[in-house]
Parts: structure tokens; sequence; C-alpha cells
């Protein structure tokens, strides 16, 4: 069957790219070194108006946001420098995909990207823009969900048309769909997903459902922890502290893992000027950085406003991290407020740490997330800083915190342990705190410091007797 696109598109291939812009390899917890690619048959094609069909028996329909770059004319071995040339424009798509068919074609996609009216692209087409300068933007129901400049490629226009036309002629008419940011999640019947290129409209579809039945042969729809994951936005990403672990770091003190690292020749791991919103809460988890940069006004529109740093970073935290703040602990402004932060722990969040403000701070007292902040303060954080971007060193409290690393807080602070010796650290200081108990208790009896304070041999074989009696910390 063959549709009249309004637009009048005729395309021989639709090729799009599987990653391409940070905040999504951030969010599938991989970045690519070269662009990889997937076909969509020109059937696929569809537009601004039509319904997007979710087939029977599926759940997990998802929609992403692209920008669409339309071949202008014939491209074969084209170096980049020349790539621009062979545009004729550039239009908003949507590259929806049922992730309930992707454990059958694995990268190729055919029939989880494939299927009638999943690439819908329109409502017009750009011409005489700067590809640089383009903002792409995805609303569901009304409300942003995507927003990102394509500052933020991995891989340029340029290149990826050099590069797809090494091995294979470009024709007039055809489509590269150019990866989408983080944010596409799963979209359900009712709904309404609009793409918008600056400067090109608003692509519209709304979701339906199948009312019939899907055919007995060929492959059935299957869901996996796995695949609702990605679908959902959010890559399997086991929690990579053992359970034997986890449980001694939520069971000693800040103040002796600081001991133990320091042992270790680790000085500089207690993040300073930091307070909890919720003392009685224990925090252990591993770091998803986040930077703020001061705040510049002519700059910030760009960067710091829509679809930012902030919150790409909140959508894309993952179970068991922990969202570590660099405000430069400048305390004017807050750096996350009540909002973001039931988010952060409704997508499986463990704690927050920021050495700038914190916003609608009574409301934490409430929220079962453990938060560190250095201070309270009601303005948003325009006031003060611009987000710039995640997964990056930083440094909060003095202290520099890498992506991955362990953190542990209580009532007194917080921690950073390099995970490499997260497990050892554990154990040696549920051993120390083992030891320290014994000595509590024999100084609560009346003894003297002396001997005991650090154990003496003799003290020590009191100490030895004492434990047998106890469970064990286990034994390397």
């Amino acid at each position: 069957m063959t549709l009249d696109h309004p637009l009048g598109l005729t395309p021989g291939k639709i090729i799009a790219v599987h990653l391409n812009y940070r905040s999504r390899a951030a969010e599938r917890g991989r970045t690519p070194a070269v662009p990889s690619y997937f076909l969509k048959p020109p059937s696929s094609l569809s537009w601004s108006g039509r319904a997007v069909v979710r087939p029977p028996g599926c759940e997990l329909l998802a929609f992403e946001g692209e920008i669409a770059i339309i071949i202008g004319t014939r491209a074969h071995r084209v170096p980049p420098e020349r790539a621009l040339d062979h545009v004729a424009g550039y239009t908003a798509a949507n590259d929806f995909g049922v992730y309930d068919f992707k454990h059958a074609d694995l990268g190729s996609n055919l029939r989880a990207k494939g299927q009638d009216g999943y690439t819908p692209v329109g409502p017009a087409i750009l011409t005489g823009a700067d590809p640089a300068k383009l903002r792409l933007r995805t609303y569901v129901n009304g409300e942003i969900v995507q927003d990102a400049g394509t500052g933020e490629l991995l891989f340029g226009f340029d290149l990826l048309i050099a590069d797809l036309s090494r091995m294979m002629t470009l024709e007039p008419g055809d489509l590269i769909l150019t990866g989408t940011p983080a944010g596409s999640t799963v979209v359900h019947p009712g709904d309404v997903v609009e793409v918008e290129l600056e400067g090109a409209g608003r692509l519209r579809n709304e979701i339906v459902d199948d009312p019939g039945e899907l055919a007995p042969w060929g492959v059935r729809p299957k869901v996996s922890q796995e695949t609702r994951a990605a679908a959902l936005g959010a890559a399997p990403s086991p929690y990579p502290l053992d359970a034997e672990t986890d449980a001694a770091l939520r069971s000693v003190s800040t103040a002796t893992l600081s001991s133990q690292l320091r042992k270790r020749g680790i000085d500089h791991h207690f993040i300073e000027g930091v307070r909890p919103a919720r003392p009685d809460l224990r925090m252990v988890g591993v770091a998803r950085t986040l930077r703020y940069v001061p705040l510049r006004e002519d700059v910030f529109g760009e960067i710091g406003g829509g679809m930012n740093a902030q919150k790409r970073t909140v959508e894309e935290i993952r179970p068991g991290e922990i969202l570590v703040i660099e405000a430069r602990g400048d305390h004017g402004a807050g750096t996350l407020g009540d909002i973001l932060a039931l988010r952060a722990l409704r997508r499986g969040a463990t704690g927050v740490v920021t050495d700038g403000g914190l916003r609608d701070s009574p409301s934490f007292s409430a929220l079962d997330l453990p938060v560190y902040f250095g201070a309270p303060h009601a303005a948003v954080l325009g006031r003060r800083h611009v987000p710039l971007d995640s997964q990056v060193p930083v440094a909060c409290g003095g202290v520099l915190v890498m992506p991955g690393d362990v953190l542990v807080g209580d009532a007194e602070g917080v921690v950073v342990i390099p995970p490499r010796l997260a497990a050892e650290v554990a154990r040696d200081a549920a051993r120390q705190e083992d030891e320290e108990r014994f000595i509590y208790e024999r100084v609560g009896e009346g003894a003297s410091i002396e001997g005991l304070y650090p154990l003496s041999p003799t003290w020590r074989e009191a100490y030895e007797a004492w434990r047998a009696t106890r469970p064990l910390p286990p034994e390397e």
C-alpha cells in the first residue's frame, strides 16, 4: 500500500542511528566510539496527525524524538567537509518502537521499529539552518520530556553522511534519523506525543491500541526485566556492592570508615560542610555526579533552561545511585527541590549530596530519602548556578567524587570510598567496631583505657575470648 506523505517524501531508505546524544549514552551506560545504524522500511513512514498503533498483547511502546536529515542530492563517498551540501533540509521525527519484540531481532530492530506508521516525520521541512544550532524538544500530553541541542551530539550530521556514504549511496529523499536524547520512555493508548524541531513546528501523534488479535504464527511479544528497564529509560545496571559489603557499610559509622581510609593513605574522603535532612536515615550507594558552574546570564537560556543537565541527570538515575552535586560550596541558591528529589527516589536513588543550597528543605523531613546539603535556600538554582554536565569528576564539599564511587552517610556526614576498596574497608570497619564495642563495654565497667585502648596483648586475649561468644564478621 502506498501512502502519499504530506511533505512529498518517498525515501528509498530510512537509516537510524542507535546512540548519538551524550545524555542518552549516559542513560544507557555506554558511549560508542563510532556511530552504528539500523534500517527502517519505507513503509514505516508516517506524518503528523496519524495515529501510532500499539500491537495486540504489547505493553512497551516507546517514543524517541529525533531530528531527521532529508538527503537532497546523491551522495557517494563524500568527505565530511562536503557532506552537508547534500542535505535538502531537516524535520522532526519520532522513532517509535515496541520493546516487546526486541528479543527477536536484536540490533536490527526490524519488528520492534519497522512496523507501519512507526516513523512519523514533519510537519515542515527546515532549510537554511545551521545544523550545529538546532534544538529538539519532545512533549507527552503537553509536558516536556526531552530537550537537547545538537551541540550534545556524539557524531555530527556531516560525519553521519560521510560515514554512511562510504558504504552505500544516499539518494535524494533518503532519511537519516540522527538519534534521540535522554528522556525516551513508554507511552500508552490515549497519550499524545509531540516532537518539535525549532522552526519546523510540532509533529503530533496519538497512541491507540490495536483492538484485534496478533496472528498466531511468528514471534510473540515477550518482556524481560532488561527490556522493561531499557524501554522505561534506564539500562539494567547491577548494583556493584554485594549483599555482604552493603550490609557491613550500613552497620558501621562514618567515623570508623574514615579511620580505615586513613590507614590506606586516603585522607581526603569526608565531604565537609553538609548536614543531613534526616539524621535518622543511613545512606549507602554509588555516585552519579552533576556539575554546576557559576551563573552567566547570557548562556543560561541556552544550557540551563528546559530539560537541562539537572533534569536529565535525575531522569538517568539508576537504582542504588546517589546524586552528588558540585555547587562550589555556594549556598546562595537551591540546587535541588522536593519534586526532583521525589523523582530521584522513585527511580531508585538511595541519596542526594549537594554542597550547595537545598530548596523546599522543610519537605525533606517527610521524604524517605537521605539528603545532605550545605544550607537551606528558597531561591531556584538559576539565581547562582547553571547545570552543565553529569557523570564527570566533581568536587563536592572539598572532596573529589568520581562517577561510581561508593558513598556512605550517617548522622555525622558522608565519606567517599574508592570502589576497589569498598569490600575490604567494609570488612575491616566491621571488625574495628566489634573491637571497639568490647573496649566500650570494659570502660563502662570502670576499666582504665591504659592497655585497653588500643588493645594490649593481655586485653586482646580477653577480647578474643569475648568475641568467641559472639557472631563473627566474615574472614577473608
